[in-house]
C-alpha cells in the first residue's frame, strides 16, 4: 500500500475567473511544461496511485491538458481533475476517452460568480456541466457536482437561483421533486450512476492574515496527501495555495528527500501530538473538521 492516497499537482497558476471565495494567487502566472510534469509523476509514483490536477488555477486552461492525461496513463497514475466547468464546451474532447481520468469535480458554486451575466447565462452554464457529467459517467468516469453554496442562499437572488438549479438537476436526472433536499452540507448524494452531488458550506482559504488559534488538533497533511505547485514547490496540502509552507522544490531536490526534510518532519510530528507547529496551520479552519481549534 502506497503512503499517500493522492498527490495534488498544480499544472497552472492561472484561472479564467476571479471568484469571491478563491483569492487570486500572487505567484507567477505559468503553465507546467510536459517534461517537468512527467518528471514529477516519476517522483510521486512510488508514493501514490492517484494525482489531483488542482491547487489553484484552472487546469482546463493548460494548452496541453490532453497530452498531460496521456502522460499520466503512460506512468500508470489515475487522475482526479477539479474545474470550474466554464471551458468544457471547448475542452471536453481533451478529457473524454482518456483512460487515466478517474474523476472530474465540477465546482458549480462558481455559477454564482456569473450573476452580472444574467440568469440565462448561469443556467446555460449549469446545463452544459450536467451534459458533460452524463457523457463522462457513460464512459466510466466519476463526477462530483460540487455546490459549496450554503451562505450564498442569504445573498440577493441566491434562494431563487438555487431553486432553479435544483429544478434543472432534478429534471436532468429524472429525480423526484425535492429529492436534492437530502443533500445536506458535508454529505454526498448519488443522483445518477457515477454522478454525485456534494453540497457544503462556502470554503475559506487559510491565510496568514487570519486569526490564529491555540493550534490544537490534527491534520492529514503529509500523511494521506501532499501537493506540488506548478513551479515545483512542495507544500503539505492543497490549501497552501501560496506556498507559505515551502518544504522544497522537486526541480532542485528529489520528492523523497523533501518529505524527509526537517520542516516536513516537524509538521508531521506536531500533528502526531495534536498540535500545529506552522503558523498557517494554526490559521486554517479546515483543521477544525478533525477536532482542532
Amino acid at each position: 500500500m502506497k503512503a499517500f492516497q493522492k498527490v495534488y499537482i498544480e499544472i497552472t497558476s492561472i484561472c479564467n475567473l476571479s471568484c469571491s471565495f478563491c483569492p487570486p494567487t500572487e505567484r507567477k502566472a505559468m503553465f507546467m511544461e510536459q517534461e517537468a510534469f512527467r518528471d514529477i509523476l516519476k517522483q510521486v509514483e512510488p508514493y501514490t496511485d492517484q494525482i489531483c490536477l488542482h491547487v489553484k488555477g484552472e487546469p482546463l486552461l493548460h494548452p496541453s491538458i490532453g497530452e498531460l492525461l496521456d502522460i499520466c496513463a503512460e506512468e500508470g497514475l489515475k487522475v482526479n481533475l477539479t474545474t470550474n466547468g466554464t471551458l468544457l464546451p471547448k475542452k471536453s474532447a481533451s478529457l473524454l476517452g482518456k483512460t487515466a481520468l478517474r474523476q472530474v469535480n465540477l465546482s458549480l458554486h462558481s455559477m454564482g460568480e456569473h450573476r452580472e451575466k444574467g440568469e440565462a447565462y448561469q443556467l446555460d452554464y449549469l446545463r452544459q456541466c450536467l451534459r458533460f457529467a452524463q457523457e463522462a459517467a457513460g464512459q466510466g468516469i466519476y463526477v462530483s457536482l460540487r455546490l459549496w453554496d450554503a451562505p450564498r442562499t442569504e445573498e440577493p437572488g441566491g434562494l431563487e437561483l438555487n431553486r432553479r438549479l435544483t429544478q434543472i438537476m432534478e429534471e436532468t436526472f429524472a429525480l423526484p421533486s425535492e429529492a436534492l433536499e437530502a443533500a445536506a452540507p458535508g454529505k454526498g448524494l448519488r443522483v445518477a450512476d457515477r454522478i454525485y452531488l456534494n453540497r457544503d458550506y462556502r470554503f475559506e482559504w487559510p491565510s496568514l492574515d487570519a486569526t490564529e488559534d491555540e493550534g490544537k488538533g490534527f491534520c492529514h497533511a503529509l500523511r494521506t496527501h501532499a501537493a506540488i505547485l506548478c513551479d515545483g514547490t512542495v507544500v503539505p496540502c492543497c490549501l497552501d495555495g501560496e506556498g507559505v509552507i515551502a518544504l522544497g522544490n522537486v526541480r532542485e531536490q528529489p520528492f523523497a528527500e523533501i518529505l524527509e526534510g526537517d520542516r516536513a518532519r516537524r509538521l508531521r510530528d506536531g500533528f502526531s501530538g495534536r498540535r500545529a507547529v506552522e503558523e498557517l496551520c494554526r490559521k486554517c479552519g479546515y483543521r477544525k473538521k478533525f477536532g482542532g481549534g
